[in-house]
């Protein structure tokens, strides 16, 4: 890995994963933690979660890391729209961004990624069949461009994905992966959540995203110190089967209970 690779995936610990630290207050809106007794089980069920993917990541890599990719794309996808709606063809265009579009426009830097996660043959196979589905991908891409026309609201929407399907293309994988997951996917997520709180709400939301947030810093660094494998190797698998680990409550969360609750007008 390149020195830009290293400080990406830094960016992508440092910036990027904090915005999971607002899943405490996300809880407490669909009333889940509001009594310590539900806090405590809310507490329980998502560090299960975590170690329950990071588990079968151990035992199934292949299937583990195929199912991230469909869950990211269907998390990133939802993210990006949010704002404005649900419609499945913008929805999939955005989802396919980050799963599809990267490894297929950079895949001698991907592909190698994959081998450290899944290892090389199935690395190999995860980049055959991500690669059928660019073609398809960019159909809808190119159909997203008429609805956009149409639907005056996505039109934004539809211009800042080129703009990021431009970087994918320029860009080594780790780098435009982060600037997608740090200043776009991140940010807007937490500023979405930030400004639909209760101002009394905030304090103790942001308390426990820095409590959140360190504790995932500390239990990254204490599997890198302890890993018996070169420090780029172990790098890149903290970083994404963390990542997994944390994607499944974070969506089951953000894209399910409480896109719910936003579709039900609950939201301020």
């Amino acid at each position: 890995m390149t020195n830009w690779d290293i400080i990406a995936i830094c960016a992508v610990l440092l910036f990027g994963v904090p915005h999971g630290g607002l899943d405490g207050a996300v809880a407490r809106r669909i009333g889940w933690s509001s009594s310590i007794h539900s806090w405590f089980i809310f507490h329980f069920a998502y560090i299960v979660l975590a170690a329950l993917v990071t588990l079968l990541w151990w035992l199934f890599p292949l299937t583990s890391l195929s199912v991230f990719l469909l869950i990211s794309a269907i998390h990133f996808g939802a993210s990006d729209i949010v704002d404005i709606g649900n419609d499945i063809l913008p929805w999939a265009a955005h989802g396919g961004l980050v799963c599809i579009a990267i490894p297929s426009l950079q895949p001698t830097l991907v592909e190698p990624i994959f081998t450290i996660l899944v290892g090389t043959d199935n690395a190999s196979l995860l980049m055959n069949c991500i690669t059928s589905l660019f073609f398809p991908w960019l159909f809808c891409l190119i159909g997203y461009c008429c609805f956009a026309y149409w639907q005056v609201k996505y039109r934004k929407y539809f211009i800042n994905l080129l703009i990021l399907l431009g970087l994918v293309f320029i860009l080594p994988p780790l780098i435009s992966f982060s600037l997608y997951f740090c200043l776009w996917h991140s940010k807007g997520h937490m500023l979405r959540l930030w400004h639909s709180l209760e101002v009394t709400e905030r304090r103790r939301s942001a308390i426990e995203a820095v409590i959140y947030t360190l504790m995932s810093w500390l239990a990254a660094g204490f599997i890198f110190y302890f890993y018996q494998q070169p420090s780029s190797i172990t790098l890149i698998k903290v970083t994404f089967i963390g990542l997994a680990a944390l994607t499944l409550p974070h969506m089951l969360l953000v894209d399910y209970a409480d896109r719910k609750y936003y579709i039900r007008g609950k939201l301020p």
